[in-house]
């Protein structure tokens, strides 16, 4: 018989509690030692090095950039580059360059248009960014390459932000992001997710984004705020959607591979199997994206993040390090953990039959199946192993969120949970067998009201480019899993 418990190890899993025990001391170490200073000045570690690459052969160019330029002077918005890739995201790049402008200088900002048929290109000079084409639709990641190169942005930025262009930045992201660079170690740093409030949406649309929230709220704090600590650095992805990296470590990572859909998975596997150095992350740098609010779109986007996923794991063979034995952990936690949400409705149905038709044990057929599931599963096991302990997340993301509304949903999130696993599941076949171009089709936009607050904008139109243009499984601990671009 399986005790409720090791249904709970089954849903939740090792990840789960060792990451949340990682949080907590992170916590705890930064509330009890918050002013305590390296024994490096902050000024040369915003400048130096990682120790891993200090290590390498490092071109020449790149040993005099890192070099400390202003003794004096640490990391400020005025070193990064903003690089936004977009294809056909007229209805929403407007709202993204005016956010981030209003933060970096304009002649930081750069757009790169992946073969936009739409008014991104004509939109985005309006703004006065830099803007570049690319000849035809190389994807995401071609695009980015292509305009780091083009553009010559690793010579001329210490940093650069990869931005996605319906993500809108707010203020304090970059003071607390630069911050991460004052360790010498750390070369890139995720930003907190938040999905973007006040959409005027149906039933459908409020679960699929209120299900998004719900994982960021929980997994940024739980799992990403614990992955990132310098004591235990392994995090899986560094998302696309708000990241910074050290330009002196993008000549070390191959950013276009052949054959993969997404490439934020495979920069931070990067970073880790060529040990670069590690990934920072604080729940003070937010930004706001946009998550898919009907369910074709939120399919084909969780099913590109979990393909993206398998696609890195083939291509980086294993080594033995903490980040390939973490990320081992959460491989086998999501299959099992899917498996066992695939097997719930089955086993729930076996469970209530009898309750609902007192003779059912005796029927032949159904005899057989419900003395096989009850001499290993109870209904009690299933309330209080699985549906219990998601309530209970659910009530911890709505109190950390200050969203009430998230209780109304609760009964629905184990049917998205449900969804998720199928989604997960099929992508890992698809994933091994096939070879992706790496051009994306983002999902259905709306346009944002100037009006609306930041954070809290309300949403107006709907995008009408869907098949023109149509990527986590993460304030003071109050940020929102694992967030991938697109």
């Amino acid at each position: 018989m399986i005790p409720w418990w090791g249904l709970a190890v089954g849903v939740l899993g090792v990840n789960f509690a060792l990451w949340g025990s990682a949080s907590l001391c992170r916590l705890a170490a930064t509330m009890l030692r918050p002013g305590r200073a390296r024994s490096v000045p902050a000024a040369l570690r915003a400048h130096s090095a990682p120790a891993a690459l200090r290590a390498r052969s490092v071109p020449a160019a790149l040993r005099a950039r890192s070099a400390p330029a202003a003794p004096c002077a640490r990391l400020t918005v005025k070193d990064v580059a903003v690089l936004i890739p977009a294809h056909n995201e007229a209805v929403v790049v407007g709202d993204t360059l005016t956010a981030i402008m209003a933060l970096a200088p304009r002649a930081n900002v750069h757009v790169v248009s992946d073969g936009s048929t739409d008014e991104t290109v004509r939109i985005a000079r309006r703004t006065g960014a830099k803007v570049i084409e690319t000849r035809e639709n190389v994807g995401k990641a071609g695009a980015l390459a292509e305009a780091i190169e083009r553009l010559g942005l690793i010579t001329r930025f210490r940093v650069i932000m990869l931005l996605d262009a319906d993500t809108r930045v707010e203020p304090g992201y970059f003071e607390a992001g630069l911050a991460m660079f004052d360790d010498p170690d750390v070369v890139a740093v995720a930003g907190c997710v938040r999905t973007a409030r006040g959409r005027k949406l149906g039933f459908a649309g409020n679960l699929l984004v209120s299900h998004r929230q719900r994982i960021y709220a929980i997994g940024q704090r739980v799992l990403k705020f614990g992955q990132t600590w310098a004591r235990t650095n392994a995090t899986p992805i560094v998302p696309g959607f708000a990241s910074m990296y050290r330009t002196e470590v993008l000549p070390f990572i191959d950013m276009n591979p052949p054959g993969l859909v997404i490439e934020d998975f495979n920069m931070t596997f990067e970073v880790y199997q060529k040990k670069l150095g590690k990934v920072g992350f604080t729940l003070g740098a937010v930004a706001v994206t946009q998550d898919p609010d009907n369910f074709g779109d939120y399919v084909r986007q969780t099913r590109r993040w979990a393909v993206g996923l398998w696609q890195t794991v083939r291509r980086h063979p294993p080594q033995a390090n903490l980040f390939t034995v973490m990320l081992t952990v959460l491989l086998l936690e999501l299959v099992t953990s899917s498996m066992l949400f695939l097997l719930l409705p089955l086993l729930l149905t076996v469970l209530l039959i009898p309750d609902v038709a007192g003779g059912a044990p005796a029927w032949p057929m159904f005899a057989q199946v419900y003395a096989v599931v009850t001499l290993h599963v109870r209904l009690s096991s299933v309330l209080f192993g699985i549906l219990i302990p998601d309530l209970a997340l659910t009530c911890v993301a709505a109190a950390a969120e200050r969203q009430p509304r998230l209780l109304l949903f609760a009964p629905f999130y184990p049917v998205m949970r449900l969804v998720d696993a199928a989604i997960g599941v099929s992508a890992i076949p698809v994933a091994w067998l096939t070879r992706a171009n790496g051009r994306w089709r983002s999902p259905a936009r709306r346009a944002v009201s100037p009006a609306a607050a930041p954070g809290q904008r309300s949403i107006q139109g709907r995008t009408g480019r869907r098949g023109t243009a149509a990527v986590q499984a993460a304030r003071a601990f109050a940020g929102g899993g694992a967030h991938a671009s697109g």
